[in-house]
């Protein structure tokens, strides 16, 4: 099946829900979303897990990226497609994850289920490395495991803005064109179905390079009309480092007991 404007992920499995929690500091909220004060039981602060993070899975040999943003939400995106999502919480170094894990549309799990639960456990050292343990069971009831480890990616202290975002992009699976204006509204149209995107990039946190995506579908025909007014939330980031820059967005959307998943990497122009 050709993928959709952004590469996209069909899953299919039960309802989800993501619930942000501080991956800064687990204690006090004091009003704003990258903002929150708290100690360990020892008066020990707490690491900080913000950022965009570059790793390893020891199980598959694949590639893993992290996205954690200020507010706690996190999605690790595997080289295969599969994504992890939940929210992160720490104790000190402690690190831990209630995650949903979602394997790409037409690569199914061993079992041939495409969707599963579980907790990622580990330390984190700010700014620096992350570790972590997957222990992971599809809804089929096969169990994974994996050792994770990442290092802390210098971009992530680059900031983020409507204005640094905008532009445009092309999608490197489909070639579409997905157009993001100064205010952070994001439209694309894919040719070969007529799905239409509107939705819109904001940043919460101007600190480091992560976003935040909503975004829907419309007009979609034939086996992506499933899509159509499905709202897809998650987070965005934008490496400058390499010419063309490049956009990684990883989302997530429900209709009915359908679960979808996209990942996309899209290239500047």
């Amino acid at each position: 099946m050709r993928a959709l404007l952004l590469r996209v992920v069909l899953i299919g499995g039960t309802g989800m829900a993501l619930v942000a929690a501080s991956c800064e500091f687990s204690g006090s909220f004091n009003g704003t979303e990258s903002s929150f004060s708290g100690t360990t039981a020892n008066n020990m602060p707490n690491a900080v897990a913000t950022g965009v993070w570059s790793g390893s899975d020891s199980a598959s040999g694949l590639s893993v990226t992290g996205l954690i943003n200020a507010a706690g939400l996190a999605t690790f995106i595997r080289g295969d497609g599969v994504q992890f999502v939940g929210q992160v919480q720490l104790a000190g170094d402690a690190l831990s994850v209630t995650v949903q894990g979602y394997s790409a549309f037409g690569t199914p799990f061993s079992d041939g289920t495409t969707y599963g639960s579980g907790t990622l456990n580990g330390t984190v050292v700010t700014g620096s490395t992350l570790t972590a343990t997957l222990t992971f069971t599809t809804s089929g009831n096969t169990r994974l495991t994996g050792d994770w480890s990442f290092t802390f990616a210098a971009r992530s202290n680059d900031g983020s803005s409507t204005a640094a975002i905008s532009g445009n992009y092309r999608d490197t699976a489909t070639a579409t064109v997905v157009s993001i204006n100064g205010d952070g509204a994001m439209t694309s149209q894919d040719p070969a179905n007529g799905c239409i995107l509107n939705g819109a990039v904001t940043t919460h946190d101007s600190a480091h390079d992560l976003y935040e995506v909503s975004y829907s579908f419309g007009d979609c025909t034939g086996a992506y009309a499933a899509l159509n007014g499905v709202q897809f939330t998650g987070l965005a980031s934008l490496n400058t480092s390499g010419s063309p820059a490049q956009l990684t967005l990883a989302v997530t959307g429900a209709a009915s007991a359908n679960r979808y998943g996209i990942v996309s990497q899209l290239n500047g122009s």
